[in-house]
């Protein structure tokens, strides 16, 4: 994973919890990497044994730690000037998921080594969706529950994510049912 991802690890570990307790995560994580470079490819496994080592010491199951990260992603990235790249995927939440399976495509522009998910929707109405959602990455639904909250967030649409089916438990791939009231016009 790209430097971005951990650095937004570290910003939520240290705006909620302080820099001691980051220094403490990193440590039992082993990891001595000073300052993560947004750019900079990272093994998978520095954010896997980042989240692990999250999960010991602030003593909060990891899956809770995932979403809350999913959430603060979504700010976070916003806010690295990345923003214009989400507004330009949509101006409403319905047409920016409508729009989510080319999204990586525009971001593998910028970071080319990136692996990204694959994402297509079905069952499309007015109000909700089925989101499908492909990785080669083990373990990141309660990621992309609070990925698809903040979205609801930024969209300022209140969104209700239900995961109807898990390739933790069998599946082929994650699939999210979402649903939120359209804005008034």
């Amino acid at each position: 994973m790209y430097g971005l991802v951990n650095k937004a690890i570290e910003q939520l570990v240290c705006r909620n919890y302080g820099e001691d307790t980051w220094e403490e995560i990193k440590r039992r994580a082993g990891i001595d990497v000073e300052v993560f470079l947004s750019n900079e490819s990272y093994p998978d496994d520095v954010t896997y044994r980042l989240v692990g080592a999250a999960s010991e010491v602030l003593k909060v199951p990891a899956d809770d730690i995932l979403k809350a990260f999913g959430e603060h992603w979504i700010t976070y990235t916003a806010k690295e000037g990345y923003g214009g790249m989400l507004q330009a995927a949509g101006r409403t939440l319905p047409e920016f998921f409508r729009n989510l399976p080319t999204f990586h495509t525009r971001v593998a522009m910028i970071f080319p080594k990136l692996h990204p998910p694959k994402f297509h929707c079905t069952e499309v109405t007015e109000r909700s969706m089925k989101l499908h959602y492909s990785t080669h990455r083990p373990g990141l639904s309660a990621f992309m529950v609070g990925l698809l909250q903040g979205l609801g967030t930024l969209f300022e649409t209140p969104l209700t994510v239900t995961l109807l089916e898990s390739r933790q438990q069998g599946a082929e791939h994650d699939v999210f049912l979402l649903e939120w009231t359209p804005k008034s016009p």
